[in-house]
């Protein structure tokens, strides 16, 4: 098995690592610019700390650049320093193409543009991929594909769509989050303990998306299953729609999708 390693061990980036290091019983390599992160990984017998950029691209074949898009062509001069015929290049930068690393990194690099998801922190991220199919063969893939479905489910998709990606899975967790925020606010003010209230709105969030995923039906399908005739249900959906809930949801998403798309022009 070809080693992974990642330059940025924070939130994301030691979610990922630590999930690999687990599922793969590998050794995986770290280095972050700031030393307090290593805290995390204190008793992580697998995580291996790297004192340089240098040093984790000398010790693995699959490099993930998992620091924040600004810092990428800081980055992007040591990793051009190191790299060589073997490593794979992983970014989870929203706004850099593959050509955008084509020109930080060199033409013969070989990269994976990614884009995964917060969820990964508990295993049950979503990470959008794609890659140039004549640079990088069907193992290295296959490794690759062993490491990231390590935590979360892993979908391949033509680049054009990544920042429909970054509207509908990157930064989606924070819409999902505002929900369950204002669903709870709304059971406080009828009285429900917060605690409560949270944990009950989150499991009803939970296992509505389950039912998506397991039933294969269309959302509104399942929604109409919930709303009886003058029922409590219609009443709220309708409130809800008087509101422009649906809108302000595609509004924010194209939002995002427009912010990448700026950002991508750096």
């Amino acid at each position: 098995m070809k080693i992974i390693g990642f330059i940025g061990a924070g939130n994301m980036g030691g979610a990922m690592a630590k999930a690999c290091a687990k599922a793969m019983e590998e050794n995986v390599w770290i280095f972050d610019a700031n030393p307090n992160v290593y805290k995390m990984f204190k008793g992580e017998a697998s995580i291996c700390v790297a004192s340089s950029i240098e040093e984790l691209m000398g010790k693995c074949d699959y490099v993930v650049m998992s620091v924040k898009p600004q810092y990428y062509p800081e980055v992007g001069v040591e990793v051009k320093k190191n790299i060589a015929n073997h490593h794979i290049v992983v970014t989870v930068a929203p706004s850099y193409t593959l050509g955008d690393m084509k020109n930080l990194l060199g033409e013969s690099a070989k990269v994976v543009r990614t884009m995964p998801n917060t969820p990964a922190l508990v295993g049950e991220g979503i990470t959008a991929y794609c890659y140039n199919k004549q640079e990088i063969d069907g193992m290295e893939l296959q490794d690759f594909i062993s490491y990231f479905e390590s935590f979360g489910k892993l979908v391949e998709i033509n680049e054009g769509l990544m920042p429909a990606v970054v509207a509908a899975t990157g930064s989606s967790p924070a819409y999902v989050y505002m929900f369950i925020e204002a669903m709870a606010d709304a059971a406080v003010s009828f009285g429900m303990p917060r605690s409560v209230a949270y944990e009950m709105v989150a499991q009803a969030v939970k296992g509505s998306a389950d039912m998506v995923l397991k039933t294969g039906e269309h959302p509104g399908v399942l929604k109409d299953a919930v709303t009886s005739p003058g029922g409590t249900t219609i009443k709220a959906v309708l409130a809800m729609e008087e509101a422009g809930f649906r809108n302000s949801v595609i509004k924010g998403m194209e939002a995002c999708y427009k912010q990448v798309i700026d950002m991508s022009k750096h």
